[in-house]
This record gives structure tokens, sequence and C-alpha cells, in this order.
């Protein structure tokens, strides 16, 4: 079914609205992939916050004419779904996990923040954790320091409740590196 111009129009404008707001682009080849799969595929985007969509390559490229993803158009060849996200791995954790599972799905390019990114670079794009677990390990790193100072006064505070003499210094700065 093809599209008459008007549709065209609205299809590079919704998409291109979506670019504008993107930190990544990944393109996939899907050729010889069952339907359900693709609804599958689709649905796990959808959970993800990424949009995912099969373009006509000529739409896609004037979706990113002007953008910092205008790179990407020279990889625009063949049957391809495209996943674009606000998120910076999302795309790439997306589609990389759906390849893991189905061989016919077949990574070609991506870029992320105006760089163009070539399959190992979406895979390694892909590997990273997501924002809030990385956040979560930042803040875990950040409260480490805190926690334990707070545990060498507590254990100061038993043992001198407990009627020993004071501490040595020695000993608090041994409290403190447990």
């Amino acid at each position: 079914m093809s599209l008459n111009l008007n549709d065209k129009k609205a299809v590079v404008a919704e998409v291109s609205a979506k670019v504008a707001k993107a930190q990544t682009i990944v393109v996939a080849e899907y050729r010889g992939i069952q339907v359900g799969h693709l609804t599958q595929l689709r649905a796990s985007a959808r959970a993800q916050g990424v949009y995912m969509r099969v373009l006509k390559n000529t739409l896609a490229r004037r979706a990113v004419e002007g953008t910092a993803f205008a790179s990407l158009a020279n990889e625009m060849t063949g049957p391809l779904i495209y996943a674009i996200s606000e998120d910076a791995v999302a795309a790439a954790k997306v589609v990389q996990d759906f390849a893991k599972s189905n061989d016919k799905l077949v990574v070609k390019a991506g870029n992320y923040a105006g760089k163009s990114l070539d399959k190992a670079g979406v895979i390694a794009l892909a590997s990273i954790p997501a924002r809030e677990v990385l956040l979560a390990q930042v803040l875990g790193m950040m409260q480490a320091p805190v926690s334990a100072f707070a545990r060498a006064l507590a254990a100061l505070a038993a043992k001198q409740e407990s009627g020993s003499p004071a501490a040595p210094a020695a000993e608090v700065a041994e409290a403190a590196a447990e």
C-alpha cells in the first residue's frame, strides 16, 4: 500500500518529532522475521519507552536530515526497522536483547548523540547498565564512607558504654576501616 504525499509528510513529521528528542537511533535489518516475533519486539520496545517503526528508507532519511543523526542516512538500505529512544541505551538494549534470541534480526548501525556506531558499537552501548542502575551504584559509592564512619562511631560508643577506658586513636581508625 503506497502513501500519498500528505501521508508521507505526516510520517516524516512524526518521525522527525521523535528524532528531535532522541539520544539514540538503532537500525536493524529484519528480513525473514515472522510477524509474531516482530509484534513481540514492538511490545518490548514500548515497555522500555522506545519508539520502533518500519519505515521507507527515503522517509527515514528525510526525517534525520539536518539533525545530529544525519550520518546514519548512509546505512539506510534494505528492509530496516528503526528504534529511536530518548534514553541513551534503551534502543540499543531492546534491539540487542531481541537479536540474541532471534538471529534473523541483524543490527546494522546506530547513532548515539551524533556519533555513528557500527554493529560492535551498538552492542557495546547495549551492555551499559540502565540509568537507574548507574545512579544506584554512584549513590552506594557515596554512602559507603559515611556509613563506615557511622559504624565506627557506634562501635566506639558501645565500647565506652560497656565501661572500658577511652579507646586510643588507633582503635578508632581500625573501627572506621571496617
